[in-house]
């Protein structure tokens, strides 16, 4: 796959030396806020000085501002940063702009996923300038042509949703993907997990709600025999990431089981991710009988991650061999009502959805 500038503008710019020192851009990114959605660069000045300090200048400089991502290859790469597709009526020209500006750095960093790259004239390596390109998947026939001088650190779910943008024969994208701004930020300290602080006595005093298809489902967790578990599913609860998950599995008598990302309406974003973790199993003596919430996993007892399930009879077979974490103190019939959804196999007919999931700090 190639990546090039449609055609040079006629004129030949002024070549751009940053005026930023490595100092100045160590532990620097760029926010680009787009139409579809937030995009966040770690500039690597290491790699590339004269590339990573002219892009924080020019998004300093505001100089990316209503700029398009003008063409794209469809979970392949996006590319943008042409001045000329500030203009609507200039669309035959994007990506024919600011280029000539900056000579290639080579440097051993490679067109992964989240590569930010320099976009070229065909057969001029010293071509660089305004416009870049995201790669969207690895893309290994670009390495040591092109100038990596940024990654994607958050966003790349809307990288993804930028590359299906529908285009023309000429690849240029149909309907314009604005970034809105470009703004230049410190690296802020990494994101304290949500319900990472909270004690043990605050904990037992909040409740989770899932508003499901078929009604709500209220659970108590249970810190005191399974404080790990109950923080990770606060956890997901608090980022979306149960909401638009089915419950996919119903064993009449038995259990109803959901929370898998595989059976989520839409794909998590960057950030809900880094919170899908495994956990190490936390088993206790609480019986699984109607009601009790517990983790589902695989052969491995420390396999289990983001699906649960809730007993709907007694199940003394799943005791001492998976984590009960919580109980459902409200919202049974619900259970009941998903245990008469019509079957093919466990798998419900009827799509059941947890439709929103959220914490009630209120009890």
């Amino acid at each position: 796959m190639g990546i090039a500038a449609s055609c040079a503008e006629a004129q030949e710019p002024e070549r751009r030396t940053t005026i930023y020192t490595l100092e100045e851009m160590t532990d620097k990114q760029v926010v680009l806020e787009t139409s579809a959605g937030t995009i966040v660069l770690a500039v690597l000045p290491e790699a590339a000085p004269n590339h990573a300090g002219t892009f924080i200048e020019r998004a300093e400089r505001g100089e990316y501002d209503g700029t398009t991502f003008h063409s794209m290859v469809r979970y392949g790469i996006i590319q943008g940063g042409d001045p000329l597709s500030v203009d609507p009526v200039a669309r035959e020209r994007y990506g024919t702009g600011g280029l000539r500006q900056l000579a290639a750095e080579p440097n051993a960093e490679r067109h992964t996923r989240g590569a930010v790259s320099a976009v070229l004239i065909p057969g001029d390596p010293d071509s660089a300038g305004a416009q870049f390109f995201i790669t969207v998947t690895d893309q290994p026939s670009l390495d040591g042509k092109h100038t990596v001088f940024a990654r994607v650190v958050e966003g790349m779910d809307v990288v993804e949703r930028i590359s299906e943008t529908p285009v023309d024969e000429s690849s240029r994208a149909i309907d314009r993907v604005e970034m809105l701004s470009a703004r230049v930020r410190t690296t802020p300290p990494p994101e304290v997990p949500p319900y990472s602080t909270e004690s043990l006595e605050e904990l037992a005093g909040i409740e989770a709600v899932l508003e499901t298809s078929l009604g709500e489902i209220r659970i108590r967790p249970f810190p005191d025999r399974a404080e790990q578990h109950v923080r990770h599913f606060l956890r997901l609860i608090d980022i979306g990431a149960y909401d638009g998950v089915a419950f996919h599995r119903v064993v009449p008598g038995f259990v109803v089981q959901g929370g898998s990302m595989q059976h989520r309406n839409v794909p998590l974003t960057s950030r809900q991710l880094r919170y899908v973790t495994t956990l190490e199993p936390e088993f206790s003596e609480t019986p699984h009988v109607r009601g009790i919430v517990s983790l589902a996993r695989g052969d491995d007892p420390a396999s289990g991650s983001t699906s649960f399930f809730i007993c709907t009879g007694p199940a003394p077979s799943l005791d001492g061999a998976y984590t009960a974490f919580g109980e459902v103190v409200s919202g049974l019939e619900v259970l009941d009502a998903m245990e008469t959804v019509p079957l093919t196999g466990e798998e419900p007919v009827v799509k059941i959805e947890i439709v929103s999931a959220r914490v009630d700090r209120s009890q």
